[in-house]
């Protein structure tokens, strides 16, 4: 079937993670659905453009947000250039279609001082100091959580004090650690060792000694969290958007943000620009005299 030959294209060759690779057969598989209801089962390699806008008008039908749908349409011009790479189709139906525009929205993060509320108890049972270990990751790092549950014990330098990450389309790069934090590793380690006999491949661990499950890692950024900020959103990628946030207050400049990030384009590292811009804003409106 064409959709599981691109599927493995994309994993094998393009090298793409797992979520990703997932996300586009969901894509792919529901255009297809699409196809099937609306155009008689058409055949994905006779899908012309005006099959595409159609499609397009159909998601916003959905009320599916711009964001989403650019997303398919993303997974569409992918797969296309795939079909021409493989002499399917002798044009791109995706000639002339663009992404939908998306509201300028700020990044969300937590504030240093409500970083500095969160409370990791007594670090003696194992549980508490993974939690702790884990959300000093993320916040000091700025890593996905990913990238988070892939990282190995060999990753860490301690002499060098620093780690190795593993990102996105087998990217990898270099964060620096603080004593602190390899101090903190030191201990879990050693805790983490004690506790379990066999143990998973893995740096963090889950409560039986396995390895850590998405929604895992997000339970227990929400829950450390919850009380210390009036922020709707309480998950680890909010951890990432703090990490650059508080850095780029404190002077680092966007470049060095983006090497840190693992970001491939500058432009991407720009949002950060724009949320201190209207800390700014806000601060000059509360604290000049004629501020309003």
């Amino acid at each position: 079937m064409l959709i599981d030959q691109f599927i493995a294209y994309i994993s094998a060759e393009k090298r793409f993670s797992p979520l990703t690779v997932e996300a586009y057969r969901r894509d792919m598989e529901q255009f297809v659905g699409y196809l099937n209801n609306d155009y008689d089962g058409m055949a994905l390699t006779d899908v012309k453009t005006t099959v595409v806008k159609s499609y397009i008008v159909h998601l916003k039908g959905e009320e599916l947000e711009n964001r989403s749908i650019n997303r398919k349409i993303s997974t569409l011009r992918t797969f296309y250039k795939y079909c021409l790479r493989e002499g399917l189709i002798e044009k791109t139906p995706m000639t002339g279609i663009k992404a939908l525009k998306l509201p300028k929205t700020l990044v969300k993060f937590v504030t240093e001082t409500d970083i500095n509320k969160v409370s990791f108890g007594d670090d003696a049972d194992f549980s508490t100091l993974r939690d702790h270990l884990l959300f000093e990751l993320l916040y000091q790092t700025g890593m996905r959580q990913a990238e988070l549950r892939g990282l190995k014990d060999g990753d860490v330098d301690k002499m060098g004090m620093q780690v190795k990450i593993h990102g996105k389309r087998n990217k990898d790069r270099i964060v620096p650690l603080s004593r602190e934090m390899i101090n903190l590793i030191n201990q879990y380690q050693t805790l983490r060792d004690a506790t379990f006999s066999e143990k998973a491949d893995r740096l963090l661990l889950n409560d039986k000694g396995g390895e850590m499950l998405p929604t895992y890692v997000y339970n227990k950024v929400h829950r450390m969290l919850e009380g210390v900020t009036t922020l709707r959103q309480k998950s680890p990628h909010v951890l990432r958007h703090t990490f650059a946030t508080h850095l780029l207050d404190e002077g680092a400049s966007l470049v060095a943000i983006q090497k840190l990030l693992g970001h491939q384009d500058l432009a991407t590292t720009q949002i950060y620009a724009h949320t201190t811009i209207e800390q700014l804003k806000k601060i000059h409106k509360q604290a000049h005299p004629k501020g309003d």
